[in-house]
């Protein structure tokens, strides 16, 4: 399965990257990729075995469901409803302390896309575009948790 990662440092802990993170109000402030995100089931938090529907700018939707909730650490979700195109998709996003209370995220991605005789063609264009979403992301993140007045 291709997978596609990106990786910022942020000057913050561990614990605050993470926490702002998950607060899914907070994340339509600084997660360009999404246009809505909800929890489903009553859930309202992140926990192990919830789910998530995301909308995201271009228009596709995602019911994910959490796998991991590691605070601060990790989290790490599968898909349960996707895009056609895909048969597979799931995500982790890590949060390591670095030097100077800082954190050093990771945001890694893997899928499968549906149609194997279609993979050679399709795998690439989806992982050039999943390398500029999640970059973006985890800068989106950066860029918040950095800001002098949030």
């Amino acid at each position: 399965m291709p997978i596609v990662e990106a990786t910022a440092t942020i000057a913050a802990a561990p614990d605050a990257v993470f926490a702002v993170s998950q607060d899914y109000y907070l994340r339509l402030k600084w997660d360009p990729f999404l246009r809505e995100i909800k929890f489903l089931g009553g859930a309202t938090e992140a926990a192990i075995g919830g789910q998530v529907w995301v909308r995201a700018r271009n228009g596709f939707a995602m019911t994910v469901e959490y796998r991991v909730v590691q605070p601060p650490s990790h989290v790490a979700v599968t898909m349960v409803r996707g895009p056609f195109f895909f048969d597979q998709f799931g995500g982790t996003w890590s949060f390591a302390p670095a030097a100077g209370q800082q954190t050093r995220a990771t945001f890694r991605y893997s899928f499968r896309t549906r149609w194997p005789i279609l993979r050679p063609l399709l795998d690439p264009v989806i992982r050039l575009v999943f390398s500029r979403e999640i970059q973006a992301r985890v800068m989106g993140l950066k860029t918040y948790m950095e800001a002098p007045a949030r």
